[in-house]
């Protein structure tokens, strides 16, 4: 952590960085901390990162899907400076619209869909909460939902609190870059330099270990 400079908090909407940068990647064992820390550069000080996300369910044919995220949560654990704030996902049978029924066939089809819930809000919570609180100085946020621009708006206008977003789909939203005080595209380069060694150990001094698949 540097020990001069503004102090930022980073927030990181964890689904839309998985998706949207590092899926299919061979840059998923991601480190957290030493990413944030070449997006804040020289001015700013990293204090806290808040991550955001939700304990995915197995479905389809990849049952370790589940495995390997617990085992990555259990790697961003290793950093003092991180908090995990988790949502939920809630599945249910809905009936939805076909795109091109054929003669005969019903218009609509049961089917199974999948919800998360939670990470959006308890995001946009603790950015308020902790701009308010003046918990640090300057926020960064990791997203392009653009979902978000109504309380990066609020944040800077109530309290005069800078918001620098970062968006990892690409300088694509609109919305983001209109409300935000910076608003910048995640530089993909930095993904392969910021990686946690694939052996680690967690705060019991029990090992964890990079997911073969993602090798």
């Amino acid at each position: 952590m540097r020990t001069s400079g503004t102090t930022a908090n980073v927030y990181v909407d964890g689904f839309n960085l998985y998706y949207r940068a590092v899926r299919g990647t061979p840059w998923r064992w991601l480190d957290i901390q030493s990413l944030a820390n070449q997006l804040l550069g020289a001015k700013f000080k990293l204090h806290r990162i808040r991550y955001f996300t939700a304990r995915i369910k197995t479905r389809g044919n990849d049952r370790r899907k589940h495995l390997r995220q617990q085992v990555y949560l259990r790697a961003l654990n290793t950093i003092s400076e991180l908090v995990i704030h988790e949502g939920h996902f809630l599945s249910n049978a809905v009936w939805m619209p076909l795109a091109s029924p054929r003669p005969g066939q019903s218009s609509l089809v049961e089917v199974i869909r999948t919800e998360e819930k939670g990470s959006d809000a308890n995001l946009a919570a603790w950015l308020t909460r902790d701009a308010a609180k003046r918990d640090c100085q300057a926020a960064f946020v990791v997203t392009g939902d653009s979902d978000f621009a109504g309380v990066i708006q609020m944040v800077r206008q109530e309290f005069s609190f800078p918001v620098h977003v970062i968006d990892p789909a690409g300088a694509s939203s609109s919305r983001l870059r209109g409300t935000a005080t910076t608003y910048n595209p995640l530089n993909r380069k930095l993904l392969p330099l910021c990686q946690f060694p694939s052996r680690l150990t967690d705060r019991s001094g029990r090992a964890i270990t990079k997911p073969r698949e993602w090798d």
